[in-house]
């Protein structure tokens, strides 16, 4: 774990109070090293931190058709500044990733983002005041938090299972109405199919509740809601549930989509996203290309020309976008396979955890989420502890490993009982 900051005593202190006591790593990166230096050292470790989906190998998954597209590109092409916004064949090629030849896709505009997070945060500062916070499930990606920390706002969360292990819309409904009660406006941020960290999607019936309850609060002060759409091409079939009811949503409330070429194309280091507003009128379709261009120049001022060109070509040409389809379905199969090998051994080991279909991530319930982490870091097996649970990547997660990392899950439970 990263060392904790010393307090600064000096009078020659360059940093604003809220930024001299910042840690300096970030906690799953800091695991993720601690577990690849042991390796490195000889020990045999069990990496399941970090969120980049691996051979049984143990090495990086990629798309052939991805790096054939690279190869495309003119080199002074690519050297060139990219547009702020990003290419108009970019995000045209992303709105139609997303919905098609749904009418939906012309009530559509996007800009480009370094990934999923630089989406997130460009919805955080232009839908809410400093101050103010978003909401979110009580399950969630820990950057949300850094994201709306960073920029002078905050997180408030609902619980996210009821008593059954569905989504609790009940809570979600009043999480909502708390906040449009307390800031007079409300963001809402949820990460499905494939939800991170739980890996838990929302059904059909789940949609509708989350649906209806944010059209109420939407009649009584302006609401946006983000789906974060990072894990779900790795969803299994079936879970396109999310169109119809966003498109029902974007009639009332201020729809976006935080879509990336980081899982969808394993490009994690390339830092390819976007973020895509849905509305119903071409003037306010207008304001918000214009408020999002803006902080695109604002923060970053244009992202990596060469890999927006790439995921441009794959998603362009018919041949190539077949073969990045083909080559993810080898991909997500290989994963499946994984979900299904655990939810087989953990129902043995009578592990506690969210209904989990497909996706990177799964959670598995603990009394004391540090306590369970650490029993099962002098395994040798690392997780990452958060609250009430353990993130176990099985996107990291070799199949023949997973009896082990069940063990070692079921040994660290009772540990911390």
């Amino acid at each position: 774990m990263p060392d904790q900051p010393l307090p600064s005593t000096s009078l020659h202190n360059p940093l604003i109070p809220a930024s001299a006591d910042r840690p300096g790593d970030d906690p799953i990166f800091a695991l993720h090293a601690e577990a690849t230096k042991r390796a490195r050292d000889g020990e045999e470790i069990l990496n399941a931190t970090i969120g980049t989906l691996c051979g049984d190998d143990g090495k990086i998954a990629v798309l052939p058709s991805v790096f054939e597209a690279y190869r495309r590109i003119p080199p002074e092409k690519a050297a060139g500044y990219a547009p702020i916004s990003g290419s108009a064949k970019f995000l045209s090629a992303v709105i139609r990733d997303l919905f098609g030849e749904r009418e939906s896709a012309r009530q559509a505009v996007a800009v480009a983002t370094p990934g999923g997070t630089g989406a997130v945060h460009h919805a955080i500062v232009n839908t809410l005041e400093p101050g103010q916070k978003l909401l979110t499930s009580s399950y969630y990606w820990g950057p949300y938090a850094i994201l709306a920390d960073h920029t002078r706002r905050g997180v408030e969360t609902f619980r996210m299972f009821d008593e059954k292990g569905g989504l609790d819309v009940a809570a979600y409904e009043e999480g909502l109405e708390r906040l449009v009660n307390e800031q007079g406006r409300a963001l809402v941020v949820l990460n499905t199919p494939c939800h991170n960290p739980t890996g838990y999607s929302l059904d059909d019936d789940e949609w509708a509740g989350v649906v209806e309850v944010t059209e109420a609060m939407a009649s009584r002060a302006p609401t946006s809601f983000v789906l974060d759409f990072a894990y779900a091409k790795f969803a299994p079939p079936g879970q396109s549930v999310w169109r119809p009811h966003l498109e029902r949503l974007a009639r009332s409330t201020g729809v976006f989509v935080a879509w990336t070429a980081s899982k969808s194309f394993a490009q994690y280091g390339a830092r390819i996203g976007a973020l895509v507003g849905l509305h119903p009128d071409g003037e306010e379709r207008l304001r918000i290309a214009n408020a999002l261009g803006y902080s695109c120049r604002g923060t970053w001022s244009n992202c990596n020309h060469l890999g927006m060109l790439a995921i441009t070509e794959v998603l362009d040409d018919p041949e190539l976008r077949l073969r990045s389809e083909e080559e993810r379905e080898g991909l997500r199969r290989l994963l499946t396979e994984r979900v299904k090998v655990f939810n087989r051994h953990a129902k043995e080991a009578d592990l506690v955890y969210p209904r989990y279909e497909g996706g990177f991530f799964v959670t598995v319930f603990t009394p004391d989420a540090r306590r369970t982490s650490q029993a099962m870091r002098e395994q040798g097996v690392y997780v990452v502890p958060v609250d009430g649970a353990v993130r176990v990547a099985l996107c990291a997660t070799p199949a023949h490993e997973v009896p082990r990392l069940v063990d070692a899950l079921a040994a660290g439970v009772q540990a911390a009982g």
